[in-house]
């Protein structure tokens, strides 16, 4: 398994509140996909570049939520390589087994047996 990136994401239903704050903390929109499924939802992944040109990322995901959430957002070489290893510790896909796809990347939720989740994210190379 070769995991590309590995940062916090957050699930809301106001993006903008959330955006402006990361934005007053130094943080800049960097890659922004819109209308993602069938739920029209939009990603912004906003970067920070810390000390020693170390830059932090987080994921601001606007979807039809009750209320705002935390999960990790892991991007992978293989979607279903891991889709399968954390299947079989127990993970379920809330959507069934749907896979998006979006014609440039695949995703999927996945959450624990104890309730966390990872966003899983395979960039489709051409």
């Amino acid at each position: 398994m070769q995991i590309t990136n590995f940062s916090p994401l957050i699930l809301t239903k106001n993006a903008k509140e959330i955006i402006d704050l990361f934005e007053a903390l130094g943080f800049e929109s960097c890659h922004k996909k819109t209308n993602i499924g069938d739920a029209d939802i939009t990603s912004v992944v906003m970067r920070y570049m810390g000390k020693d040109d170390k830059d932090f990322h987080v994921a601001v995901i606007q979807c039809p939520v009750e209320r705002d959430s935390v999960s990790i957002r892991m991007n992978v070489r293989d979607i279903d390589e891991v889709y399968r290893m954390l299947g079989d510790k127990g993970f379920v896909n809330p959507d069934g087994s749907k896979i998006t796809n979006t014609g440039t990347s695949k995703a999927a939720m996945m959450v624990s047996p104890s309730g966390f989740s990872i966003s899983l994210s395979e960039h489709i190379k051409n």
